[in-house]
């Protein structure tokens, strides 16, 4: 895999100097795939970031984020060719999730008196949209610019066992105050499910510096959704007393090993947080720090959970950008999103999306650093 184009860029938000760096070639990147071209596009911002996305799965491929030197790093974990995200091990590196981001308990569900059944891929349940969901398409590109572009997908009725035909619309910006935004629009034409996320793996060291266990982690919730032994959630129960406490910052890997039942279902942290702010405007979810880097990521978003997945089934069996192996823990996902199984829990807050409806969602990775200790 080729690192070839060479950028000098300013970090004018840390004082720093130039720094060379490189990223990935755009021409190295393509990959035809079912007689379409997968392809690589690149956002910069004034301050020095540079995001690296594809139309494959619209994903988020490569973050360049300086550290308190001003060097430059790539802090998304995942491949690096187009060939590499169609052809190894699928763990939804950077994807768009859809229809419907987690899990959806007996892959099935009612809506308006019909009983839909959806593709088992996950034990017993239907996961992240089935094996042919919104990760696994070649999306179109409505615009792009210098710091942002737009993919749109029209999921069709019945697709993956889903109702109605889905227009979708995912913008990424890289806004100058050194926010990576996402934003999810969708409208449909029956009454459907959705649930939209974005299932980047990040690791604020950068690219194959170890893993993220050290990495200081604060959540804005005081509630998380405890699982039975298929990860569905069985209720909400209080973060307090339990290694799912993280609202003052603690490091991922004080209690990860600790034997908690929840814990070693999901091996580790695979969780839903009921994030404090019950409305629908923008508010702060949470925040992680390296301390070694000076990295720090703040997290907003518009929606009522955030799923954390401490990377627990990455297992060092695939090679990623830079030929870096991606092991345990090498990266997290913080994914703003709905509940788990939703559809099969009136108590939760609800994903049905009408005709009537526009469907709005909004996920802001802040990049900011902290002084040294």
């Amino acid at each position: 895999m080729k690192y070839i184009e060479i950028i000098v860029l300013f970090c004018f938000f840390s004082g720093c100097s130039p720094k060379e760096f490189s990223i990935i070639s755009e021409s190295d990147f393509k990959y035809v795939y079912q007689g379409e071209t997968i392809e690589l596009y690149t956002l910069r911002n004034e301050n020095g970031l540079v995001c690296q996305l594809t139309n494959f799965g619209a994903r988020v491929v490569s973050l360049y984020a300086p550290n308190r030197d001003g060097e430059l790093d790539d802090i998304v974990v995942g491949y690096g060719t187009g060939r590499d995200f169609v052809e190894k091990e699928e763990y939804y590196f950077g994807a768009i999730i859809g229809r419907y981001g987690n899990r959806i308990s007996d892959a099935a569900f009612s809506l308006q008196g019909q009983d839909y059944r959806l593709e088992v891929n996950d034990g017993e349940n239907h996961l992240h949209g089935g094996s042919n969901g919104f990760h696994r398409q070649v999306w179109s590109v409505e615009s792009v610019k210098e710091s942002e572009i737009v993919f749109t997908h029209l999921s069709k009725d019945m697709e993956d066992g889903y109702p109605g035909n889905v227009d979708v619309k995912v913008r990424y910006q890289l806004k100058e105050d050194n926010q990576l935004k996402i934003e999810y629009f969708a409208q449909t034409d029956k009454a459907t499910i959705l649930n939209l996320t974005n299932h980047s793996y990040f690791n604020l060291k950068g690219k194959g510096r170890g893993d993220v266990t050290d990495h200081l982690l604060l959540i804005n919730s005081d509630a998380y959704l405890p699982v039975d032994d298929n990860l569905i959630p069985i209720g909400i129960s209080k973060v307090e007393g339990t290694p799912f406490d993280f609202r003052i910052a603690t490091t991922i890997g004080k209690r990860i090993e600790d034997k908690h039942p929840q814990l070693e279902k999901g091996n580790g942290y695979d969780h839903s947080w009921v994030l404090r702010s019950n409305s629908n405007e923008l508010f702060w979810a949470a925040k992680v720090i390296d301390v070694g880097s000076g990295r720090r990521m703040d997290v907003y978003t518009n929606e009522p959970g955030i799923q954390f997945y401490s990377g627990n089934f990455l297992d060092g069996s695939v090679v990623g950008k830079g030929d870096s192996e991606i092991g345990k823990r090498c990266g997290f996902c913080l994914e703003t999103q709905h509940f788990p199984d939703s559809p099969n829990n009136p108590d939760f807050p609800c994903t049905v999306l009408s005709t009537d409806a526009l469907y709005y969602s909004v996920c802001v990775y802040q990049f900011t650093i902290v002084a040294d200790s």
